[in-house]
């Protein structure tokens, strides 16, 4: 590959380390949540980015951010290239971040190059991936999809109550452009990997076939609230008891389903949640995610076996509501096989594999053929201050976005 355009390593990583500086956090890390005031200094910089780099901006009317280099033939549909600016509470630099500013990297090196392609390219950052303010995640893609209507989207509230609509203007990103999203000719996103495997095998790209599907549930358990000193524990209806066997046995519908499989209690509420006071009620999340669907089939039934069965043996009434369904997903395997095929043309090492996280180019894939690339981020962490990649794995990422970007860009067959 020594005749084709190569990231510029060093402006990367400049440009990685400018944009943590927006909601930096003591312990090394950053907070940005979606439609704050940081997330709009963050919006600010990286468009000014892509109109340095030549890029006309578009914005539509749910806030993702459309930055497009003309190619020679602006009538055929682009090539879509980017991920998200937002981040989880005291997160970490790279996740989502990483992936819009590599793809600004792909622009600017074909810049360098002055390289022209056929179609269009174009920079996208998506807006609300990570749900933490907002739920449920991944709503720029999914309404620019059509799995979310946009007025769904739009009338969501925060934890403050704040509707997501008026965020969206606070912050000036109320766009009102029309990007369809059935013109489309493909989509790639390049991201960390957010596990260990990459960094473990020291292999320096992933080559993402897929993702894992996901369901997520509320349940609630509902006791008695008691004195803790003068109730007999035979008396009681402990939602707190209840609680506790449930993570059990969350965990051992996860391990009988074997490696592949994801279980997880992450979000806890007791009432009323008073040291003297024998817990009346739960409201806990349940997730899990698995590649094969009728697996996903196995442990819901499991769980919903096993909460009847809790609740019964500890006095509880019950509710268990499926509010998430995501299906596994594979991505179209002709760019499954490009990302490879680059991957092996920069000489890098590299395995495909299916992603455990949800991400943009899941949606995507629904309307365009899709890929991803992964690249090592350290000891695999994600979601924490301490996530951490290195310039080298950056580049890389950038090299192999970069490539297939350009060949998806001078595909002109229909």
């Amino acid at each position: 590959m020594s005749q084709s355009p190569r990231a510029n390593a060093e402006r990367l990583w400049q440009s990685l380390r400018s944009m943590s500086d927006i909601g930096a956090t003591p312990a090394g890390g950053v907070t940005r949540l979606t439609l704050t005031k940081l997330d709009g200094e963050a919006r600010d910089l990286f468009v000014g980015w892509a109109k340095e780099a030549g890029c006309t901006i578009r914005i539509d009317p749910f806030g993702n951010i459309f930055a497009r280099r003309e190619g020679r033939r602006p009538d055929l549909p682009p090539v879509v290239i980017g991920s998200h600016l937002d981040t989880q509470p005291a997160g970490g630099n790279y996740d989502g971040v990483y992936g819009v500013l590599a793809a600004l990297e792909v622009v600017r090196a074909l810049n360098d190059a002055q390289l022209d392609t056929e179609r269009s390219i174009e920079v996208v950052s998506w807006t609300n991936e990570e749900g933490a303010r907002f739920q449920p995640p991944m709503l720029g893609s999914g309404v620019f999809t059509g799995v979310f209507s946009l007025d769904f989207g739009l009338s969501l509230t925060d934890k403050e109550g704040i509707r997501l609509g008026d965020a969206l203007s606070d912050i000036g990103y109320a766009g009102t452009d029309h990007i369809a999203a059935t013109s489309i000719h493909a989509a790639l996103e390049v991201h960390i990997e957010q596990g260990p495997v990459l960094e473990k095998e020291a292999i320096d790209i992933g080559v993402v076939t897929g993702a894992q599907g996901q369901r997520r549930y509320e349940i609630q358990l509902t006791g008695q609230s008691a004195h803790a000193g003068t109730t007999p524990l035979d008396y009681r209806a402990d939602a707190a008891l209840g609680l506790a066997r449930s993570i059990e046995a969350v965990r051992r519908i996860g391990i009988a389903q074997g490696e592949a499989a994801r279980a997880t209690v992450g979000y806890v509420s007791l009432s009323p949640n008073s040291p003297n006071v024998v817990a009346g009620g739960a409201v806990f999340s349940v997730e899990f995610r698995h590649v094969e669907n009728n697996t996903l089939d196995i442990m819901e039934e499991a769980l919903l076996k096993e909460i009847q069965q809790i609740a019964d043996d500890t006095k509880l009434e019950h509710s268990v509501e499926r509010i998430i369904d995501y299906a596994p997903i594979s991505f179209d395997s002709r760019m499954v096989d490009l990302v490879e095929q680059t991957a092996k043309q920069y000489q890098y090492s590299y395995k495909r594999m299916v992603s455990g996280a949800g991400h943009d180019a899941c949606y995507l894939s629904r309307v365009t053929p899709t890929a991803m690339i992964f690249i090592p981020c350290v000891d695999g962490i994600s979601h924490n201050e301490a996530e951490q990649i290195y310039p080298n794995w950056a580049e890389a990422g950038a090299n192999v976005l970069l490539g297939a970007a350009l060949a998806k860009a001078n595909d002109v067959e229909k």
